[in-house]
C-alpha cells in the first residue's frame, strides 16, 4: 500500500496528506454536504416518501459524488415489485447496485438482499445503501457460502459532530476515488485492522523486535537467549485475552 492509499483525514486518523485532485474533490463533497443539509432536514421533518428521497439521492450522486445521472446511473434493474432503485455502471460494467430507502427508515442488511444477489450475478463487489441522510458502502467478500457484505463506509450527513467523518466517507464513494482506487485502498485498510490480521501483526517478528529494543533500552539489560519467544508469548496471551484470536 503506497502513501496515497493511506491518506485519510487527520481528525479520523485515516489520512495525512492530500493531492491536488483530492483537495478539489473533497471541497466539492463538502460543498454538496452543506448544500443538501437544508433539503435533507426538510425531508426528515415531513417524513418524505421513497420517491422524494430517491430524487434527492440521485442529485447528490450527480453533484457531490460525480456520478452522472444520465451516464453513470441507471434504473434498468427497477421492476414493478421490490427492486433496486439505481445502479452505477462504469465502462459498461455494473460497479454497484444502489438501494434507496425513505428518509426516515432505519437501514439494515435486509435492505440490500436483492442488490447482493444482483452484484454476485454480475461480478460486482460493491453495494451502496442510503436513505439520503445515512450513506453506507458494503464490500461483498467472497466466502464459502457466497458473499458476505462488509461495511466499509457508514456516515450521517446530518450529524453535526460527524461532519468531517461524513465528508471523508463520501469522498471515498466519489467517482474519482473509485478511479484512483482509493475506495479499494480503504477496503484493504478496513480488512487489515480486523481482529485476526491485526492480531497476527501484533505478534510479528517486526513488532517483537521493536518491543525487544525498547525493553532493553528501558531496563539496561543486554538481552538473553529466548527473549523473543518470551515477548511473543506475552503478546499472544494478551491478544487472546482481548478476544482478538
Amino acid at each position: 500500500m503506497d502513501a496515497e492509499e493511506t491518506q485519510v483525514m487527520a481528525r479520523t486518523a485515516e489520512f495525512t496528506i492530500t493531492t491536488s485532485w483530492e483537495t478539489q474533490v473533497r471541497g466539492r463533497v463538502a460543498a454538496a454536504v452543506d448544500r443538501f443539509r437544508g433539503p435533507l432536514t426538510e425531508l426528515v421533518e415531513r417524513d418524505a416518501n421513497d420517491g422524494d428521497t430517491r430524487l434527492l439521492v440521485a442529485d447528490f450522486f450527480d453533484v457531490g459524488l460525480n456520478f452522472s445521472k444520465y451516464q453513470d446511473l441507471t434504473t434498468e434493474f427497477r421492476t414493478s415489485g421490490d427492486s433496486i432503485d439505481y445502479a452505477i455502471v462504469l465502462e459498461g460494467e455494473l460497479f454497484a447496485p444502489i438501494d434507496v430507502r425513505r428518509i426516515g427508515q432505519e437501514l439494515d442488511l435486509r435492505n440490500i438482499q436483492m442488490s447482493r444477489r444482483l452484484a454476485a450475478e454480475r461480478g460486482a463487489e460493491w453495494v451502496f445503501l442510503t436513505n439520503g441522510r445515512v450513506w453506507r458502502a458494503y464490500h461483498l467478500r467472497p466466502d464459502g457460502d457466497g458473499h458476505t457484505p462488509i461495511p466499509i463506509i457508514d456516515v450521517d450527513i446530518l450529524d453535526e459532530e460527524g461532519y468531517d467523518r461524513a465528508v471523508d466517507g463520501l469522498f471515498h464513494m466519489t467517482r474519482e476515488s473509485v478511479e484512483h482506487e482509493r475506495l479499494e485502498a480503504l477496503r484493504r485498510w478496513r480488512e487489515a485492522v480486523e481482529s485476526a490480521p491485526l492480531a497476527e501483526s501484533l505478534v510479528s517478528d517486526e513488532v517483537v523486535a521493536a518491543i525487544r529494543s525498547r525493553l532493553r533500552e528501558d531496563s539496561g539489560h543486554r538481552g538473553h537467549l529466548g527473549e523473543d519467544e518470551e515477548i511473543r508469548r506475552v503478546l499472544t496471551e494478551e491478544v487472546v485475552s482481548r478476544g482478538l484470536l
